[in-house]
């Protein structure tokens, strides 16, 4: 049966707590001592069927529980073990532990007691017998057919395309940080740089510490030896030193003699020259140099860096000024240049990155998993089995429910034997959860339709409008039968954007004594929302008083 209208008020979030419809007091009584129980879901099951044994330990919170793990349970045989599932009650712990087990071979079994260890003492739970029964196969009502031939199939196409749309983004942040770190190990260089002197000498001696001469490697030894000397003087003397051939090096040395540049002795120029000749004799017509010769040249190419160390003018307090100005102005300029370039590619990368990400996956799920969606990460975020109020209420939330109290009317007192309430979130949030049960002081049948209009009209007090209202029975399942409301209203709240509504799930259980309600609200745009209700309405069970529920519905 539905229902539909619209509905105009206004009232206080305190309102609806008030007058919520008899909702609930907290549970103080817990048992003093730890308690320890064992159950089977059957004991006739047929071959590789599943028995669900379950183990329940009620025990203070601050105890250390050990459940039986292993081959404890043979002759049957694990095939899981489930995740303990944790209720808290005042300073108690409820935890229920279960176990997946079968047997692949008929017969009658007797699954042991098992030991729980609570803290420092153990419990032992109570044994039962299995039966295993063969799968009956009767050939003469089942027809028999012939095994099929074999045939090819044609292998699907492979779709490389998804490849593409990962591997491109991968290849673009990776060429960009090869840059990055090229450049940075460039500059890290280039500031380790030695002045040229210096530079040179320590070459020298690095090259006195090889072992070319000893193992007859002259080509290798005047090498290195002769780019020592032309390093030195392409920083010193001529920047096209190092780039230039040994008859080159003794021509430009010459022309800064001649125009007076540098004041080189003749003599220097001669020895580098007859040492140029001997290393390209040895370097490209391979031919073998004494290790004396070769260490002779060595001490000469030290003496002649050194002469032209001492040749070389002084500079002025002005060049000094300007080569400095000139370097803080280079190095603004790189500095510069590579926040550009930095700034520019990863803005490149990612564009490119987004582009093809939303192309590919699409744009809602690319901003829900990079940005984030609230209620996404409720979804996909673990998951909590909690019992609430007497008579509990026993659902799978993604947040536990917090207590909240609520003062009843002075008349209703007397009425109630306990209330709780249970709340996540408000009326105005994104996604809002309200459990509350009632335990009425005498028995007494109740009528939902009369629960659920009150909670409605309730609703109105807190700030809903334009409430739409559909009505239908509901059954959970295992059965119990209550009643279920469901629309949307806007919430009124001078904060939110004009015209947001919110969707919502009321479900009301009666029985004798007592009332249990659940209340789910989430933004109608909410493209998660419904999978979070839809997931903890079917995880709903109730603890129903005196093993029946009676409820009283006019239709």
């Amino acid at each position: 049966m539905q229902k539909q209208r619209i509905h105009k008020a206004s009232g206080s979030y305190r309102n609806f707590l008030r007058n919520s419809l008899l909702l609930a007091l907290f549970l103080t009584a817990s048992a003093a001592l730890a308690q320890v129980k064992s159950s089977v879901d059957t004991t006739l099951i047929r071959i590789g069927e599943e028995i669900k044994y379950t183990i329940e330990v009620e025990a203070d919170s601050t105890s250390l529980v050990l459940f039986p793990e292993g081959q404890s349970f043979s002759p049957l045989e694990v095939i899981e073990s489930y995740k303990v599932d944790t209720s808290y009650t005042n300073a108690k712990i409820r935890l229920i532990k279960k176990y997946g087990l079968t047997q692949f071979d008929s017969g009658t079994y007797k699954l042991p007691s098992q030991r729980v260890m609570i803290d420092d003492r153990g419990f032992t739970t109570d044994s039962a017998i299995v039966e295993v029964r063969d799968v009956i196969v009767d050939t003469t009502q089942q027809k028999m057919f012939d095994i099929k031939p074999a045939f090819e199939v044609e292998a699907p196409s492979m779709d490389f395309t998804w490849l593409f749309y990962f591997l491109l983004p991968i290849l673009i942040l990776g060429a960009v940080a090869f840059v990055i770190f090229r450049r940075k190990k460039i500059k890290e260089e280039r500031e380790r740089q030695l002045p040229p002197y210096e530079e040179a000498m320590v070459a020298l001696k690095q090259l006195d510490a090889s072992e070319f001469l000893t193992q007859n490697k002259s080509k290798a030894y005047y090498s290195t030896l002769t780019e020592i000397v032309k390093r030195y003087l392409d920083r010193e003397v001529d920047n096209t030193a190092l780039e230039s051939t040994s008859e080159e090096v003794i021509e430009r040395l010459q022309l800064h003699k001649d125009s007076g540049n540098f004041d080189f002795d003749h003599i220097t120029i001669q020895k580098l020259s007859e040492i140029f000749r001997r290393a390209d004799l040895v370097k490209f017509a391979k031919m073998r140099q004494e290790i004396g010769q070769a260490r002779a040249d060595r001490s000469s190419i030290e003496e002649i860096i050194n002469e032209t160390q001492e040749a070389l003018p002084e500079p002025t307090e002005e060049e000094l000024l300007q080569n400095e100005l000139y370097a803080q102005e280079q190095r603004r300029k790189r500095r510069f240049k590579r926040l550009l370039v930095g700034t520019v590619s990863g803005f490149v990368v990612l564009l490119v990155t987004t582009v093809v990400l939303g192309y590919s996956l699409g744009w809602n799920y690319l901003k829900d998993n990079v940005i984030g969606h609230p209620t996404k990460e409720l979804v996909e975020g673990q998951w909590y089995k909690s019992e609430y109020g007497i008579p509990a209420v026993i659902m799978e939330t993604p947040v536990v429910l917090k207590r909240q109290e609520v003062e009843l009317p002075q008349e209703m007192v007397s009425q109630i034997k306990n209330n709780s309430f249970f709340v996540y979130g408000s009326m105005i949030d994104r996604f809002y959860i309200v459990v509350s049960t009632t335990q009425f002081s005498q028995p007494q049948e109740v009528n939902l339709e009369q629960a659920m209009e009150s909670t409605l009209t309730n609703f109105e007090q807190q700030g809903a409008t334009n409430l739409i209202v559909k009505q239908e029975s509901f059954e959970t399942d295992k059965g119990i039968k209550g009643l279920k409301s469901y629309g949307s209203f806007e919430p009124k709240d001078p904060s939110a954007k004009k015209g947001l509504k919110q969707n919502y799930e009321l479900l009301v259980f009666g029985q004798q004594g007592a009332l249990q309600q659940i209340i789910i609200a989430y933004n109608e745009d909410d493209r998660y929302g419904q999978e979070l209700v839809e997931r903890i309405i079917t995880s709903i069970e109730l603890e129903v008083q005196q093993g029946q529920q009676k409820t009283k519905n006019s239709q």
